[in-house]
């Protein structure tokens, strides 16, 4: 039944198909039956993961095995606080990964959640209400307003019905509804106005539909489908730590080995020599990495919270970061979800609107329209009349001038968007329904109807009755004969629908939504029906729009900036796509615009080379974005794609980082996104663009003095063992140093301020390695240092007649000194300790004088001084080890300090 285009079909037609009479509905033996073959109504979850297992999934990563092995290793050697440390992170770490897939998990429930509990139906002649769960195809629903539809319908009864189906179309207004079938097959889901759908709801009138899908079979268990086939992938984060782990259980356990062999061929004993190179091996892997990656990326969340940013999903701050494209919703993210009459047109003239009214050459005072001729201001009555919406303030409908006096509240809509601009365009010109319905009644309807892409009201006035008329310009003005002009009825000749299609035409040209309006005298004999629309008197044309966002503009241009593409993905038609895209500043220049139509016409790999050059994607389905995502991914973009309707759910999900809005977004979709924002605003995925890019910028940074500290460690170790020296450190040492250096100092920079001009340089190439842009050679370098620099104090110490107590004090110390100056070095790629500035990050001051104090205890401390084989040092012997250890960063800082005054000077002399 699925494959059933019920759109087409005479909804007798439908009912026969479905073997079930209109006015009796199905037996509840056919019922179980169907019930029996088809299943319930409800959308199949994919089958989840227990908990404990998904707990316990936590701990099969690569580098987290190795992490367990180091805990094992430390306890072994009688490290109980290092031990219980690494093994608290890891279960923290698996803590925060379980509560991120559990939440992940949840998206079909909260897809299940938008579905009906109960349905009213017919059955065997009776209206019985039931759980939604059991309706069958052929069910007779019965529906009005409030209710969400429970299953995809097929409408046989609509009386004024109006669907609310923005989250699952994208259409930005009610819908109206008929029972006429439409002609073509393909008809658009948007454009099915005699079809109903699951998770939809009725805000206006009532009828009944037979229920054509089920469950799994409806539009929105297509959707679920899509959802549920979405593979989940690993962030770039998560890749190059991966990578980074391999790389260094691979180096490090090779170099112990190498260590260990070296010194059992030179007698050394075994049993020390494997501790020794137990205890390196353990130096190599920095356990704290996982820990400070996390503190890194949860400061970035809480900066974000401040900023309308919530995070849902750790690493998505950093995905975010390297974004290369933002594919954006229109409505609401770069509007303002406000529909306002800008423009009207007619007798050949236009009025801008602005905020605070006209500037128009008749006279727009008064709300008689027996006595104003213009036919700006019988437009505007037109439209007043033919508008079922209503102002409020405070919840209370007001009638009266635009500005009340002693009421202060702020103006609202009750009812469709549309007509709500047209009322407060109308009450701008003095023009008010509630004051013009004093003097004539309404007592007839027609309403909007997607076929006839109109609505029409009748009312008795004193002169009669009259139609008044509103809808798609070239419908409305197909059925005028005359137009009213300053002069009085007119014939509607070629040139003037040529010269009114025309200013439609440019309306849309600048992103506005046009209705014309129009009327006819109508005989008191004349009945009611779609004869009334026939020969009317074209009146004019209202052009209005959602405004962009200011906020918008701006981001879009710091996007341009930063090297990012931003795309607009909607379901507005090409014109008004295209002009939108233009006043927001996406769309630069011709082309750049493809719509739906031409999509469904693209094979994959056709959209995979278009979407280079294309902005803009008009009319679209749920399909085409998630198509639209894949061919970005299918040239190594980083995409992020936003969202707020059911329909944005797959495409969310499939993007690389999902950003779903917190006001008007659906659960399902906040649900299956990585970061959901608080304001709905394009902007603030800009804010989240630049923290991602100075966290990625911080975990570079304790990766660089991590891995540098870490390769000095171990040089120290092997080039002693290689050269013939006594060992320099012993395994307690080295695991202290380990504990002292990689802990508070390292998450100190996680927590570092961000570069002054990141957003003024293009995002990172995706694939690239955590080791790019000569990260390598720094780490190589210092580490290098490092290591000669304490096997220099070692061997100085020794030389100068040190006892071998003292000598291992001396180096201990100069290791965890070279690494407290190093920190500070690695604050910045390209500017020294003395640019950057000693004291701009506090918690960095604290950590190093911390871990200064906790060195200088295990020195001069009796207890300490027995655990850790260590003696008092004289002053001389401090000079020694302070030259060694900040020598380098302080040289460096000059050097560079040097060469930006001597740069910053010759600019000025160029200039």
């Amino acid at each position: 039944m699925r494959q059933q285009a019920w759109h087409v079909l005479p909804w007798l037609d439908v009912a026969k198909v479905l073997e079930v009479h209109p006015g009796k509905g199905l037996s509840v033996k056919e019922v179980q039956r169907r019930l029996q073959e088809i299943g319930r109504n409800v959308l199949a979850a994919k089958k989840g993961i227990h908990p404990v297992f998904l707990f316990l999934g936590q701990f099969k990563d690569f580098m987290v095995l190795v992490l367990l092995a180091a805990t094992v290793v430390s306890g072994l050697l009688g490290e109980i606080a290092d031990a219980v440390t690494i093994l608290t992170i890891l279960i923290v770490n698996a803590i925060l990964g379980f509560i991120q897939e559990f939440r992940a998990e949840r998206s079909m429930e909260s897809l299940r959640s938008l579905t009906a509990p109960e349905a009213r139906v017919l059955r065997e002649g009776l209206e019985q209400r039931i759980p939604a769960a059991d309706l069958v195809p052929g069910d007779i629903v019965l529906l009005e307003a409030g209710d969400r539809i429970p299953a995809d319908i097929r409408w046989i009864q609509a009386v004024n019905v109006q669907v609310e189906e923005s989250a699952l179309t994208g259409e930005s207004h009610p819908v109206g509804k008929t029972i006429a079938p439409l002609l073509d097959e393909l008809t658009p889901m948007a454009d099915r106005r005699n079809m109903g759908y699951m998770g939809t709801s009725v805000v206006n009138g009532r009828g009944a539909g037979v229920v054509v899908a089920t469950g799994m079979d409806t539009e929105m268990g297509v959707i679920a489908g899509m959802i549920q086939s979405v593979e989940e992938e690993e962030t770039p984060l998560q890749k190059r730590l991966a990578e980074l782990g391999k790389w260094l259980v691979l180096i490090s356990v090779l170099v112990c080995v190498a260590v260990v062999v070296t010194g059992i061929l030179r007698g050394e004993d075994f049993y020390k020599m494997f501790f020794t190179g137990v205890s390196l091996a353990v130096a190599a892997i920095p356990e704290g990495l996982p820990a400070i990656v996390t503190v890194a990326l949860a400061v970035g969340v809480q900066r974000m919270v401040k900023r309308q940013a919530i995070i849902r999903k750790l690493p998505a701050v950093e995905t975010l970061g390297c974004a290369t494209v933002i594919c954006s919703d229109k409505t609401g993210t770069l509007t303002q979800n406000e529909m306002t009459v800008r423009q009207i047109y007619s007798d050949g003239r236009k009025v801008t609107v602005s905020g605070q009214g006209y500037d128009p050459k008749g006279d727009f005072h008064g709300a008689d329209p027996e006595k104003e001729k213009d036919p700006l201001h019988a437009g505007l009555v037109i439209a007043a009349l033919c508008n079922n919406a209503t102002l409020t303030k405070k919840g209370v409908k007001v009638a009266g001038l635009f500005r009340s006096k002693g009421n202060d509240a702020p103006w609202g809509i009750e009812g469709d968007p549309t007509e709500g601009a047209i009322l407060v365009a109308a009450a701008k010109a003095g023009i008010w329904r509630e004051v013009l319905e004093r003097k004539q009644e309404r007592i007839g309807e027609l309403p909007f109807d997607s076929d006839r892409k109109r609505m029409s009201v009748v009312y008795q006035t004193k002169q009669g009755r009259r139609a008044y008329v509103k809808g798609a310009p070239d419908k409305i003005v197909q059925l005028c004969r005359q137009e009213l002009t300053s002069e009085g009825v007119v014939e509607l000749s070629s040139l003037r629908r040529q010269n009114i299609m025309r200013a439609n035409d440019e309306m849309a040209r600048h992103a506005l939504r046009v209705l014309a309006v129009a009327e006819k005298p109508l005989a008191e004999s004349e009945p009611l029906g779609e004869q009334i629309e026939q020969e009317l008197t074209f009146v004019g044309l209202l052009g209005m729009i959602d405004p962009p966002r200011s906020s918008a503009v701006k981001a879009i241009k710091v996007c341009r900036r930063a090297g990012i593409k931003p795309v607009m993905i909607t379901g507005d038609h090409r014109l008004t796509a295209e002009a939108v895209g233009h006043e927001l500043g996406i769309l630069r220049g011709n082309g750049g615009v493809i719509s739906g139509e031409e999509l469904e016409r693209m094979s994959d790999r056709d959209l995979s080379e278009r979407v280079r050059d294309v902005s803009v994607y008009a009319r679209v389905t749920p399909k085409d974005k998630l198509r639209i995502v894949r061919a970005f991914k299918s040239r190594g973009q980083v995409v992020a794609m936003t969202g707020d309707g059911v329909n944005d759910a797959p495409a969310v999900k499939e993007a690389d980082i999902g950003v779903a809005m917190g006001m008007t977004g659906t659960d399902v979709t906040k649900e299956a996104s990585s970061m959901v924002l608080g304001d709905d605003n394009f902007a603030t995925i800009v804010a989240a663009v630049e923290e991602g890019r100075g966290i990625y910028d911080n975990i570079r940074k304790f990766i660089r003095y991590l891995l540098s500290c870490n390769l000095g460690e171990v040089l120290t170790m092997f080039l002693a063992t290689l050269v013939g020296l006594p060992l320099p450190l012993l395994p307690i040492q080295i695991l202290w140093v380990n504990l002292v250096t990689d802990g508070l100092p390292a998450m100190a920079l996680g927590v570092d301020g961000a570069e002054p001009e990141i957003m003024s340089r293009p995002p990172r190439v995706p694939g690239e390695s955590i080791f790019a842009r000569g990260l390598a050679s720094k780490i190589g370098i210092r580490g290098t240092m490092i290591g000669l620099g304490t096997l220099f104090v070692f061997v100085a110490a020794l030389f100068m007649g040190v006892n071998m107590l003292g000598a291992r004090t001396m180096a201990f110390s100069t290791l965890v000194f070279s690494q407290l100056f190093h920190v500070f070095d690695c604050r910045s790629e390209e500017r020294g300790i003395f640019e950057v500035g000693l004291f701009t990050n506090p918690y960095l001051v604290g950590a190093v004088l911390i871990s200064t104090i906790m060195q200088l205890s295990v020195v001069y401390l009796p207890p300490l001084q027995a655990i850790f084989k260590t003696a008092a040092l004289h002053s001389w012997q401090w000079i020694l080890i302070l030259c060694v250890a900040g020598g380098p960063s302080v040289l460096i800082g000059f050097v560079r300090l040097f060469k930006s005054s001597w740069q910053g000077k010759t600019s000025i002399a160029k200039g």
